[in-house]
């Protein structure tokens, strides 16, 4: 029979004995540790110290196996999420190159705050204006139109569209 441990049932201990044994990024393998080692009577600032991790890190995976969730060791990914990918940039690039009224709105010319709600809505990923235009400055692109140097304006109404010097 299995030692009785502080917080994880026998087949807890064992998941997560059994984890430690495949290839894992040295972060989730601390996080186990973590778990196994409360556990096992260590206290916080012994697992701490031991593991090289910082007390924020060791009270959440202490706090996470006495609410009986330590199989979910590997449910929250490492790092910052990355959010803008390929097809996201794609997408802003097709966008800030055409008209909005092509997609439906009554503006002539892109915001970054505009395309961040587009896109967001289109593909579920939400990015700050001032990240559009920190990308859009790397593809070497802008929501600003281009300037015209005969000082021309286009009022477009409709199906037409009347030119004019100021």
């Amino acid at each position: 029979m299995e030692n009785p441990g502080l917080c994880l049932t026998p087949f807890q201990r064992r998941y997560l004995l059994k984890s430690l044994e495949t290839d894992l990024r040295a972060e989730y393998r601390r996080r186990i540790e973590i778990m196994l080692l409360f556990d096992a009577g260590e206290s916080q600032a012994q697992i701490c110290e031991a593991l090289g991790c910082s007390q924020e890190t060791g009270r959440y995976w202490i706090m996470i196996a006495q609410i009986g969730q330590a199989h979910k060791w590997s449910d929250r990914l490492m790092g910052r999420p990355k959010t803008v990918n390929e097809q996201y940039l794609a997408r802003l690039k097709e966008l800030v190159s055409h008209s909005p009224r092509l997609v439906g709105y009554s503006f002539y010319h892109w915001t970054a705050q505009w395309l961040s709600k587009h896109l967001a809505k289109e593909l579920g990923i939400q990015v700050s204006s001032c990240h559009i235009n920190r990308l859009l400055k790397e593809m070497g692109l802008s929501t600003r139109p281009k300037g015209n140097t005969t000082k021309q304006e286009t009022l477009h109404q409709k199906d037409f569209s009347i030119a004019y010097r100021a």
